[in-house]
């Protein structure tokens, strides 16, 4: 007999996440107001991965080039306590870089970004305190709006 099959989990855009170049503050291209994917492949790249792909290795191989890196971590705070030490520039999501305490300059990065979806069995079956929670991003996250969008499409009757 067959087994039973378990229903596709249903997904919930819930907010856009940039991507942000990290480097020392006294950096020559700290000026930027954004940098490309070209000039962080003229300096030491820390690699922040997991698995074996991730979004920032893609870029680059979606670019065609090669950073120069000098190893990977998964550690976030490593590649910031780099950036500030001036041994490297990198990239990680906006949302870890809230309330940091390294110096280091952020900047956009390639107009780059990740989507936050989450998963779930069901819409229909969503437990209160998740329901509560997807309620609460719009005031936490004001500014991660998608055009003035709600994170959550449609808003609140999404979900019954």
């Amino acid at each position: 007999p067959a087994l039973p099959v378990k229903p596709e989990p249903e997904t919930v855009f819930l907010m856009r996440d940039p991507l942000m170049a990290i480097l020392p503050e006294d950096h020559p291209l700290h000026d930027l107001e954004s940098l490309p994917v070209e000039a962080l492949c003229q300096e030491p790249f820390p690699l922040p991965e997991k698995g074996s792909k991730a979004e920032i290795s893609g870029i680059f191989e979606h670019s065609r080039l090669t950073p120069h890196v000098p190893f990977t971590t998964w550690g976030n705070d490593a590649i910031l306590s780099m950036a500030e030490s001036g041994l490297g520039i990198s990239v990680l999501p906006q949302l870890i870089l809230r309330r940091i305490p390294y110096r280091a300059a952020i900047r956009p990065f390639f107009l780059a970004y990740r989507d936050i979806v989450p998963a779930l069995r069901s819409k229909k079956s969503v437990p209160l305190a998740l329901k509560r929670f997807f309620d609460d991003l719009p005031f936490r996250f004001p500014a991660a709006r998608l055009k003035g969008k709600p994170f959550i499409s449609p808003a609140r009757s999404s979900f019954p």
